[in-house]
């Protein structure tokens, strides 16, 4: 039996629980904030809440050599570097989106993307719920990096005021409200004519089943960095 702890006790942590005992996971324990328990057993960590309690989190699974799942986005630059660091000592699966959808949908813009950019403009738009705190999303940079691995366009949040007509950029925008699961959308506009691609979530259920398909993944791996690709 899967032995997990959960960090962030919020409507994903709690989903997240549910739905591993429905599957015959044993939940260890929930934490609100962090890791203060360094006596329990667990295969895998499964962190959903919020980049202030990383730091907590990589402790913990350094010390109990312990697999851990992350799904939490937000993060800076230094709590990138410090999650590929521990990758190093235990096997550890990072995704900004655990939807197999997106994960598709990543691939497809690796591959898009070359034939389109020299005779298209490329847009993305990302919707979510209005309690979340981070803006863009993790999956939008994601589909961002996917469009522009080699970073070469100006990426411009949003346009406001008189900005001059259209440089080398991709646009990244923003909408918040509701109770929306997660609405990704990626635009090439060219001349008159418009591809889109757009992937929605109808329901935080496929990131839980995403993360817990990942747990059972991962805790069979070496120590190293694991993605969504790798599963696929």
């Amino acid at each position: 039996m899967l032995k997990i702890a959960i960090v962030g006790t919020g409507k994903m942590g709690s989903l997240i629980k549910e739905t591993a005992q429905n599957q015959g996971m044993e939940v260890v324990h929930c934490f609100e904030k962090g890791i203060d328990d360094h006596c329990m057993d667990v295969d895998v960590v499964i962190d959903f809440s919020h980049p202030n309690n990383l730091a907590s989190v990589l402790n913990f699974v350094k010390t109990k050599k312990c697999a851990l799942i992350y799904g939490t986005t937000g993060l800076s630059e230094n709590q990138i570097d410090s999650l590929k660091q521990v990758s190093d000592e235990i096997p550890l699966f990072y995704s900004a989106n655990f939807s197999y959808g997106i994960a598709v949908f990543e691939q497809i813009l690796k591959q898009f993307a070359p034939l389109l950019k020299n005779d298209f403009d490329m847009e993305v738009q990302e919707i979510h719920h209005n309690q979340k705190q981070d803006a863009p999303s993790g999956t939008a940079k994601m589909l961002v990096n996917a469009l522009d691995p080699e970073d070469e366009y100006t990426k411009v949040y949003g346009r406001s005021g008189f900005t001059g007509k259209r440089q080398h950029e991709i646009g990244i925008h923003s909408l918040r409200g509701g109770t929306v699961a997660g609405e990704h959308t990626v635009y090439f506009f060219g001349d008159n004519e418009t591809l889109e691609i757009k992937h929605s979530a109808n329901s935080r259920q496929i990131f839980v089943n995403g993360a817990l398909k990942a747990a059972k993944f991962v805790v069979n791996q070496k120590p190293g960095l694991y993605s969504m690709e790798d599963m696929m």
